[in-house]
């Protein structure tokens, strides 16, 4: 099972980014999918989370500013961030999820400037 993904970078407040993360080894449309993120020193936050119905979830922190999706053909789960804050910057990963089987990806940096 692979989860690569893609699409951090640096911008500036205000902004947008849109992460991707496409996996490999699943059936990818079975999966619960989602993104965390994570600052030095904290632990690992929900940001966003999508069921194999399409059914959304998203923290406090990022509702009405980012939207997460899914292509189930091109098996790639997105978060398309806007209006982005400094407070945004972290390391982002995504993840999948069926029962108790889990998988991470590798994490992409996202740096917010002021």
């Amino acid at each position: 099972v692979q989860l690569q993904a893609s699409g951090g970078g640096l911008v500036q407040t205000g902004g947008s980014l849109t992460l991707s993360c496409t996996t490999s080894g699943i059936i990818f449309s079975m999966f619960a999918a989602g993104w965390y993120r994570q600052t030095p020193g904290k632990q690992r936050e929900l940001v966003a989370t999508i069921t194999s119905g399409r059914t959304t979830n998203y923290a406090d922190s990022v509702k009405g500013r980012f939207t997460i999706s899914r292509d189930n053909v091109k098996n790639t789960v997105f978060l398309q961030m806007n209006s982005l804050k400094p407070e945004d910057t972290a390391v982002y990963y995504c993840n999948v999820g069926l029962g108790r089987a889990t998988y991470w990806g590798q994490g992409t940096q996202v740096t917010v400037s002021s």
